[in-house]
């Protein structure tokens, strides 16, 4: 379980995260929705390794990530897809596949991992060689999630993926994602504005406001609620 207990974070002298609480089971999908600027992507960061968390903790499987590195936190089973992807793109769709592995020796294991990330992402296979910059956006996004399920992630932190893309295609990351989550149980957290998309296929959900979490509760109760839907959802 992702276990957020009064979580700070901040950029330099700057906080962007004001007392984060929640909790994730094992095997759900939740959402993390909000504007721009209302602490998604610093959350994420801040799970991950990649800012500094100022007070509070972030804790996996019983394990504090706070404030452990990137490489770390990513041996302990957590994988951060980012906002706009970060992929590498005068490298090749293969050498970006490897880079989601760069721990593993194991080549027997890796050809493994490849296969099935391959399978899952047809497209992958046939781009194998291709430079990362020439694929489209959907692709981009495919290979980002594909090279985080290389490291066999017990959590993936899927931050933003409908930025850039088409409604047809963020529909089919979405049902990547309910495919990921049913066949290996991978804990999935979604960070979104689409709230609408969002809500039907996430367990769980909460909002961020400026930082801290304005309202939480099961999809069916954000989704329900008309002060709600009026006042945080946007619906």
């Amino acid at each position: 379980m992702l276990n957020i207990e009064n979580l700070h974070a901040a950029y330099g002298p700057v906080e962007a995260l004001h007392g984060i609480t929640m909790q994730v089971q094992p095997g759900s999908i939740v959402g993390v929705l909000g504007a721009n600027g209302s602490g998604k992507t610093t959350l994420f960061k801040a799970i991950a390794g990649l800012v500094r968390v100022t007070e509070g903790s972030a804790a996996f499987n019983g394990v504090v990530l706070t404030n452990q590195s990137a490489q770390a936190i990513v041996k302990q089973g957590v994988s951060l897809v980012p906002q706009g992807r970060m992929l590498f793109p005068e490298m090749t769709v293969l050498e970006n596949l490897e880079m989601g592995a760069y721990l593993l020796n194991d080549r027997t294991e890796f050809a493994k991992r490849l296969d099935a990330v391959q399978t899952m992402f047809p497209i992958l296979k046939e781009r194998t060689h291709q430079m990362v910059a020439l694929m489209s956006g959907g692709e981009q996004q495919m290979l980002a999630i594909g090279r985080a399920l290389m490291g066999q992630p017990d959590l993936i932190l899927l931050d933003e993926p409908s930025i850039g893309l088409a409604p047809k295609i963020f529909d089919q990351i979405l049902a990547t994602a309910k495919a990921i989550n049913a066949r290996r149980q991978t804990t999935i957290v979604i960070a979104e504005q689409n709230v609408r998309k969002i809500l039907k296929i996430v367990d769980h959900a909460y909002v961020l406001e400026s930082g801290k979490i304005a309202i939480s509760g099961t999809a069916e109760q954000l989704a329900g609620d008309e002060s709600i839907r009026r006042a945080y959802l946007g619906l």
